[in-house]
């Protein structure tokens, strides 16, 4: 059974869509394989950020941007955040966004079955 890949809103679906050709690629390739063989495809290209939250590492010629994804029951890879990388350290701003919408998120999908 592959992975599914779903996203937190249509406006974080739209904000990948739109990043830069090469980044948009590497993101096409990478979210491929996440749903062949599951969300972990190791360093560099993805790691863990503790408590369930994730991030794909993405690098080109137009940059680094990086997008917080979680998992969920039934094979579910959800895309919760993404920006550009522009230091060294990730943004707590981005790192909380993301833990936030996750929260949201898992508390509304799992009381469904």
């Amino acid at each position: 059974m592959n992975w599914t890949i779903t996203y937190y809103s249509d406006s974080v679906q739209d904000e990948i869509l739109a990043m830069p050709a090469g980044l948009l690629g590497r993101y096409l390739r990478y979210t491929d394989r996440m749903e062949l063989y599951g969300p972990d495809l190791g360093m560099p290209h993805t790691r863990a950020m503790g408590n369930g939250l994730f991030e794909l590492r993405l690098k080109s010629a137009e940059g680094i941007a990086r997008i917080f994804y979680c998992t969920m029951v039934g094979r579910k890879i959800v895309m919760l955040h993404q920006f550009a990388k522009k230091t060294d350290k990730t943004p707590p701003r981005e790192l909380e966004t993301a833990q936030r919408r996750m929260k949201e998120y898992k508390n509304a999908h799992s009381q469904r079955t």
